[in-house]
């Protein structure tokens, strides 16, 4: 390792304690949709080898791709991975020991798509806390095309069963030997359905008032923690943005903001993971990220994400103290040694869009890397 590369990185390369785990340094693999697993949502040997890439390349902290709960409406994506069957934890098993053979530290992510499905295995129907019109389109780069389906408003037992599919994989979790689980409460799934009054119309207990629209994400929270059992972290993603409104805000501003920060650790939240499209930009008129507003809000670290591929950006927002350790997909998709190469003195190799073109599966990366003559971790 060059002393000089090291010394010019003082933050992102410096090691952190998360909960109960030491890692390595603060950088970390944000979620992303790679449709790679098999057709049954077991993930593959080629699954294994791309997650322990990162621990390779010096990621100190990386954490899934989005992974269905149920085997009923949450699947959103074409060959997206499960944790409810034995075939799918048995897979994620072999995943979490490649990555842990290799020194990193793997946490998985928990997603219900709700209404935002392109693809379910399981069946045709979609759910949401309302029957609303889903905005924007299905994505291309993950076989989708149109519209979203119109989702029927989910029943009151529907709700305990989801609640309880959550437990249920984080406790699936721990026996494929993950080190924490992390719900999806960012960019438009289930989670945000509930919490964002356009798409939450309902009149009992989980729609009208924040209170009751936070209800839903404080009961995840709390079965997640009930299923981990002290055997791992339980954290959560949260974003202010949504399907086709990336630049959408939560209406009550900054009071909003602290009631979900507050919330989510009341309820054992271990760490945040505050994911934003404006990198440093500051929110509500104050003088913090997103991000910054969670770590003063709140007594849990907090990983920010969002534009922070360039080391630069990344060093600053952890100097200013405005989160605790950085996340990133494209920088992680372009190098999976990004946090190495930093360490060496040497610059990552960029992302390109055709990485994950025609589809974001892993076969598009490889093909890129074979193309361009790239050699990583990966």
């Amino acid at each position: 390792m060059h002393e000089t590369g090291a010394a010019n990185w003082p933050h992102i390369l410096s090691p952190f304690r998360l909960g109960g785990l030491d890692l390595a340094n603060r950088c970390a693999v944000a979620p992303m949709t790679r449709i790679s697993a098999d057709a049954d949502g077991v993930p593959t040997q080629q699954m294994a080898d791309h997650y322990s890439a990162f621990a390779r390349g010096g990621f100190g902290l990386i954490i899934t791709e989005g992974t269905h709960p149920d085997t009923k409406q949450s699947q959103g994506y074409r060959d997206q991975p499960g944790i409810a069957t034995p075939e799918q934890v048995a897979g994620w098993r072999q995943v979490v020991d490649a990555v842990h053979d290799a020194g990193g530290r793997l946490i998985l992510q928990i997603m219900h798509a709700g209404a935002l499905v392109q693809d379910n295995r399981y069946t045709d129907e979609t759910i949401a806390p309302s029957a609303v019109q889903p905005a924007g389109m299905m994505a291309a780069r993950y076989y989708g095309d149109g519209p979203f389906r119109m989702p029927r408003a989910v029943t009151r037992e529907e709700i305990a069963e989801i609640i309880e599919s959550f437990g249920t994989a984080a406790a699936n979790a721990m026996e494929a030997g993950f080190d924490g689980v992390e719900i999806h409460g960012a960019n438009g799934y289930l989670p945000v359905q509930f919490l964002t009054p356009e798409t939450n119309t309902r009149t009992d207990e989980y729609g009208g008032a924040l209170e009751n629209r936070l209800r839903f994400h404080r009961e995840i929270m709390a079965a997640v923690v009930r299923g981990i059992a002290g055997r791992g972290l339980a954290g959560i993603r949260l974003s202010q943005s949504r399907s086709g409104d990336f630049g959408h805000k939560w209406a009550g501003g900054i009071d909003e903001a602290q009631a979900i920060f507050t919330a989510m650790e009341a309820d054992g939240a271990d760490f945040l993971h505050i994911s934003t499209h404006q990198g440093l930009d500051r929110e509500f008129g104050s003088d913090h990220t997103l991000a910054g507003l969670a770590r003063t809000m709140t007594n849990v670290p907090v990983i920010a994400c969002g534009k922070l591929e360039d080391p630069a950006t990344a060093e600053r927002l952890l100097a200013e103290g405005e989160a605790d350790l950085v996340a990133m997909a494209r920088g992680a998709i372009g190098d999976p040694s990004w946090p190495q190469k930093l360490a060496q003195g040497e610059t990552p190799t960029p992302f390109d869009p055709d990485m994950i073109s025609p589809f974001a599966t892993l076969d598009a990366t490889a093909a890129w890397r074979a193309a361009n003559g790239v050699t990583s971790a990966a």
